[in-house]
């Protein structure tokens, strides 16, 4: 077999280019990237169905004038984050060009020579960059995919070589694309708080409201075997909210219920929106942040672009006071959202594992 291109990732570890290494034919895949020997769970094959959907919520009922409408709606979204902790998101009012324009500039990047993507590659102890992130270990198996991370809010927070640097137009459009992912989560907050029926005035929303989004484009080359790899391990996301979207209608999606794991079918212009951790927590558990995964194709490539927002750094997180209760007492532990972020970004991936270290 040809020798693969190299990544150089921030911990000083490099690992092959997949992208460039599914160009191959391969006789067989790198042992690397092969889950044998993981959880019966964990296999490709596992108790997968395409008999259940996650739930639809459409905005633009949860905004409707008519109490009515905007009730029902909010019952559906309740019940989606309590149940599911995943749902499509459709009628969200974000422009469908920008959205074109975005999935044509993230294929574009992806199709960049090695030697442009690599300008954007990981700095010295960092993750942010083109590679991949949670690697850990040389011996570590590896997801088939790549992907590109950047902090893109708070502005000051940004690495001049990242986003700065973007080609335009693509750094433009980014630009708008992630301002719309803002206003949109701030929206999706305000309604979680509404369905909660918190007694706190912006419990949840003042926590997010100037906090940190960050930015990361998936691309899933396809693989020969796809039965034998992951494109990204089983976890659970660890922001308050993620919104996803894909850029292909390419499959691949899933996410654990119970002992099985569903596929998402991804609608035509709709988001992924799930629950992350942060969430969870300050939920005391009403809402969960649910185990997911990505799987390939065997001949075509899957991509998406996943915005996760976050709170504040110096905010306090912990589980919001009016849902701790006699009857329902705190679930998780309090800290700063700082010092939570490091503990979780030394982790590599691997279920809920953050999300039972915080637990009281």
């Amino acid at each position: 077999m040809e020798t693969p291109i190299l990544i150089k990732l921030g911990n000083g570890l490099s690992i092959p280019s997949v992208q460039e290494l599914a160009k191959l034919t391969l006789a067989e895949i790198p042992s690397r990237y092969t889950c044998t020997g993981e959880s019966p769970l964990n296999n490709i094959g596992a108790s997968v169905t395409d008999d259940e959907t996650v739930p639809v919520i459409d905005l633009q009922n949860l905004l409707s004038p008519e109490p009515v409408v905007g009730k029902l709606e909010l019952d559906k979204l309740h019940s989606a984050c309590k149940e599911w902790g995943f749902f499509q998101l459709v009628n969200h009012g974000v422009d469908a060009l920008l959205m074109d324009n975005i999935k044509s500039e993230i294929k574009g990047f992806f199709n960049l020579p090695m030697n442009e993507k690599t300008k954007y590659g990981q700095q010295d102890g960092d993750f942010e960059g083109f590679g991949q992130p949670y690697i850990e270990s040389e011996d570590q198996r590896l997801d088939w995919t790549e992907v590109f991370s950047m902090l893109s809010l708070p502005l000051h927070l940004r690495k001049p070589h990242l986003f700065p640097e973007l080609p335009l137009p693509f750094r433009e459009t980014l630009e708008s694309y992630l301002s719309k992912m803002k206003k949109l989560s701030t929206v999706v907050f305000e309604m979680l708080e509404k369905s909660l029926q918190l007694v706190e005035i912006k419990g949840m929303t003042d926590l997010f409201e100037d906090g940190l989004q960050t930015m990361r484009m998936n691309y899933y080359p396809p693989c020969p075997r796809p039965e034998l790899v992951l494109g990204l391990t089983s976890h659970s996301d660890f922001s308050g909210l993620t919104i996803l979207l894909q850029l292909n209608e390419v499959e691949g999606l899933q996410i654990r219920k119970e002992e099985r794991w569903i596929s998402i079918k991804p609608l035509p212009d709709a988001f992924i929106v799930n629950v992350g951790d942060i969430l969870e927590i300050m939920t005391n558990g009403i809402y969960r942040s649910v185990e997911h995964r990505a799987v390939v194709n065997s001949t075509k490539e899957r991509l998406s672009i996943a915005t996760f927002h976050d709170s504040k750094l110096e905010s306090e997180i912990g589980p919001i006071s009016s849902l701790v209760t006699p009857e329902t007492p705190a679930l998780f532990k309090r800290g700063r959202y700082e010092d939570i972020l490091k503990e979780n970004l030394s982790r590599k991936l691997d279920g809920k594992s953050f999300l039972d270290y915080m637990r009281m």
